[in-house]
């Protein structure tokens, strides 16, 4: 077996990736947008979501959120707390934090072999949030699917998916953009070979 990890985010027009879901979600540095996500309600959008959700069988996390993540879901009912409290958590950290939440495990240093040897374990591996996590993993592509949810409003501050010196790289886009009646739009990419290329774009014939 080998399995695939999805990278999941949402993201703004000017891609802030940072506290969507409310104001005490992540205010560091004085973010003022925490909750930016809403204002906008979408059904279409929101059965994506939740089928990415359902069929997952492991959850990859960054430090940062699965400390938020730890102090809301397991004290939450339904579908969504129900996915996430019984999987299989697997934290990114370079200390050694309490891992209360239960289901949880600390991956070693070596982030790829850890990365690489959870894909012979399980089957729909998702990494959710994690903004600075994400960086490492689309450095080393260490990722099958990157799925954006882009709303239609620009913030002009906060953590960005691709922030200045972010590691170039090409992507590939894996099926059409699918958008919801509240101008969400959905955007899946795979990882793709090579470095971006350069050229002149010559004068219409």
């Amino acid at each position: 077996m080998t399995g695939r990890i999805y990278i999941d985010l949402f993201t703004t027009l000017d891609g802030v990736a940072q506290a969507p879901g409310g104001p005490e979600e992540d205010p560091s540095n004085g973010f003022p947008y925490g909750g930016w996500q809403a204002p906008f309600p979408d059904e279409t959008i929101g059965a994506s979501i939740w089928k990415g959700i359902s069929e997952l069988d492991a959850v990859l996390l960054g430090r940062r959120t699965y400390d938020i993540f730890a102090g809301y879901w397991p004290h939450q009912s339904g579908k969504i707390a129900d996915a996430l409290n019984s999987a299989p958590k697997y934290v990114a950290s370079r200390g050694l934090p309490p891992l209360d939440w239960e289901g949880s495990s600390l991956l070693g240093m070596d982030l790829v072999r850890e990365v690489e040897a959870l894909r012979e374990k399980h089957e729909n591996i998702h990494v959710i949030g994690s903004v600075d996590f994400v960086q490492t993993l689309l450095k080393e592509q260490l990722f099958d699917v990157l799925t954006l949810w882009v709303y239609p409003v620009v913030l002009g501050q906060g953590k960005k998916v691709f922030p200045e010196g972010a590691h170039p790289a090409n992507v590939t886009l894996l099926e059409p953009a699918v958008s919801g009646p509240m101008g969400v739009l959905q955007l899946r990419y795979g990882p793709a070979p090579g470095v971006p290329q350069t050229g002149e774009v010559g004068p219409e014939d």
